[in-house]
């Protein structure tokens, strides 16, 4: 039930007939995120929906028989998390490949690789990713540091950001990549000192590579599905925003595949666990027109069609994130611009015109303000209406550019704990001075009435919106003892909204999902804690999760 008239349906069948509720959640401190009623003690759930929220009287006068009472014992609830930015089906297949991720020293990457390739059949691609450059001192990986383990196994294994990979010299050659392969549009493949290619491939470059690896079967993915939905429940996570397999250097196939192999399998074989908006890459975004006019945005109680993404630059750690001065520790770079601005004014002028909803990527300044001045145009040339243009991630702006998200109605979709795995790595990149004043600017773009929405990036960073929250609201990086730039510490109201009812804004959901309101779906999280002041503290977790007011986690 999503739409307006089963919405219409449900609250006169509900009041008309006195029916009774089926669950009463009682005895707690439950935030809403609905400014109306921004805490209340109970609340009364019918058929997956909200039927009153309030104090226990109120909300016991819809009991009856039949209806059950879960006692929360003073715990504190909100609504279910709302995860803005992740990679769903790569998230789970990164769950079942060779786990790189938090590895700080050379010696320990080259272990992971070696234990990994022992039981593998010979010939198959060692396929995974997560590693961090900056947690070893910054030295870039290399084939040579793999070859002499994996002679028989191609290797790929991602950069945590997903702008960078590391291939070994079998891949290369599968990949016909040589001294006098040119580095392709929007893309680099990183060479010595002699002109011969290390293995690192970076943006666009990767798709050299990626069009190799075999593609991954419809089981696999299906796996990854359910793999990744019972992950994020766990973390209290009932809803995500979908950007599929896309990646530069990806196929535009991949998110369509997804799209009719698992996602429309999953919904109809009721294998579907969380909601999933999701989005699609640009180019294909006249397929896109074709099924929103056919079936509308929202497919199913758990499939909604966001719209289209497309990329500015690379990221910050790839030094391919576009800045409008050059990098510290590479004088001669500005960064890369992913996709040509003519192709992406012309993409999302057509896209915008055809009523989809556009997202896309921006991590460097002057990427950004690309990205702004090009939607003020697009929307000064379709004329007004309620676009809600996103910008993913936003990680450096320009003086003067936050306040241009509030002033054009621009979602900000960020991601905290980019923060905590950026920061060392931005005083060797841009410095301190550019990073103190430009960097993450959370509580600025919330001054400026920006539309803020969470998210996590997963696999990028994981999936947990708990420690995102307190991310944002300290801002204390691993082995800092202050914040980075303390006068951009959220309050926890904010942050928490920004993870539920700003994010269900952010892709137009917010009339079914993101606060605890009266005829919304009964998604809701209970927390560990039963006092609000230590709710962002590392010792609060999930204890439980609810879909539709059914327990879906544990």
């Amino acid at each position: 039930m999503s739409s307006w008239s089963d919405q219409i349906w449900w609250l006169s069948s509900t009041s008309s007939s006195g029916m009774a509720a089926d669950l009463l959640v009682t005895n707690g401190t439950i935030y809403s995120s609905d400014s109306s009623l921004p805490f209340a003690h109970s609340m009364a759930i019918r058929h997956g929906r909200i039927l009153r929220i309030g104090n226990y009287s109120f909300v016991q006068e819809v009991s009856g028989h039949g209806t059950k009472e879960l006692n929360l014992e003073g715990k504190v609830v909100v609504p279910g998390f709302i995860d803005s930015h992740v990679h769903l089906l790569f998230g789970g297949l990164q769950m079942a490949r060779v786990e790189v991720r938090g590895v700080k020293t050379k010696d320990d990457f080259i272990g992971k690789v070696k234990e990994a390739v022992k039981n593998m059949k010979e010939g198959t691609w060692l396929l995974g990713g997560g590693w961090n450059n900056d947690l070893w001192g910054g030295e870039l990986p290399s084939a040579s540091w793999i070859d002499d383990i994996t002679p028989r196994h191609p290797v790929w294994l991602s950069r945590m950001d997903g702008h960078m990979g590391l291939a070994n010299s079998l891949a290369l050659r599968i990949a016909e990549v040589t001294s006098n392969t040119q580095d392709p549009v929007g893309g680099t493949i990183s060479r010595n000192e002699d002109g011969e290619p290390t293995g690192l491939m970076i943006d666009s470059a990767m798709k050299v590579i990626l069009s190799c690896i075999p593609e991954v079967s419809v089981e696999e993915r299906r796996q990854a599905l359910d793999r990744a939905s019972r992950h994020a429940l766990m973390r209290g996570v009932t809803t995500v925003v979908d950007f599929g397999r896309y990646f530069p250097g990806a196929s535009v196939e991949h998110s369509w595949e997804d799209f009719s192999d698992v996602y429309k399998w999953a919904d109809l074989s009721g294998r579907m666990m969380i909601r999933v908006c999701l989005f699609f890459p640009m180019p294909t975004w006249s397929r896109l027109v074709d099924i929103v006019q056919t079936t509308g945005r929202r497919l199913s109680q758990w499939i909604s069609i966001g719209g289209v993404k497309a990329f500015a630059d690379g990221s910050l750690g790839s030094n391919s994130a576009l800045f409008h001065e050059p990098y510290a520790d590479e004088p001669w770079n500005l960064g890369l611009q992913v996709t040509a601005v003519e192709s992406l004014y012309n993409m999302t002028v057509q896209s915008d015109k055809s009523g989809l909803q556009v997202a896309i990527h921006a991590i460097g300044d002057k990427a950004n303000d690309l990205v702004l001045d090009m939607y003020k145009s697009v929307a000064s040339t379709n004329g007004k209406r309620d676009r809600r243009f996103r910008i993913e991630h936003a990680q450096h702006l320009a003086l003067g550019s936050a306040v241009k998200f509030g002033e054009q109605g621009i979602a900000a979709s960020v991601q905290p704990d980019h923060l905590l795995d950026d920061a060392d790595s931005a005083v060797k990149k841009i410095g301190l001075e550019r990073m103190q004043k430009g960097s993450y600017l959370f509580q600025s773009l919330v001054d400026g009435n920006a539309l803020v929405a969470f998210g996590s990036d997963w696999p990028v960073a994981d999936i947990n919106p708990l420690n995102s929250i307190e991310t944002a609201i300290k801002r204390i990086p691993p082995g800092w003892d202050k914040a980075w730039n303390s006068a951009e510490c959220m309050k926890l109201t904010d942050a928490l909204n920004a993870h539920t009812i700003f994010a269900a804004r952010a892709c137009f959901l917010d009339e079914d999902i993101g606060s605890l309101s009266t005829g919304k779906i009964a998604d809701f999280v209970i927390l560990t804690t039963s006092t609000w002041d230590p709710l962002a503290q590392e010792t609060t977790s999930v204890a439980a999760t609810y879909v539709g007011g059914v327990q879906a986690y544990p």
